[in-house]
């Protein structure tokens, strides 16, 4: 049986990448949500911190958006965070 769920139990890996830069950038959820309206993307501030708690899935396009935002690379966005021990 397959599980769309990565090792930690999330629905992403992307998730707390797009938290650290949205925090480095000092936007919160709601700017980040408007930012994403303005490139197309219909979200709001709620599914972005299901995102970054890891449990709403994230699309292709929604990827695409989030990169152009942070003006990043999809690699950086998709770099499974190092594991705290």
């Amino acid at each position: 049986m397959f599980i769309n769920k990565s090792i930690d139990g999330l629905n992403n890996v992307c998730g707390k990448n797009i938290a650290d830069l949205r925090i480095s950038l000092s936007l919160s959820q709601r700017e980040l949500a408007d930012k994403m309206q303005l490139v197309g993307i219909n979200i709001d501030k709620n599914a972005i911190q299901r995102i970054e708690c890891g449990k709403r899935f994230v699309t292709d396009i929604e990827i695409i958006a989030f990169a152009k935002i942070f003006n990043t690379s999809y690699d950086e966005l998709l770099t499974i965070p190092k594991r705290k021990n």
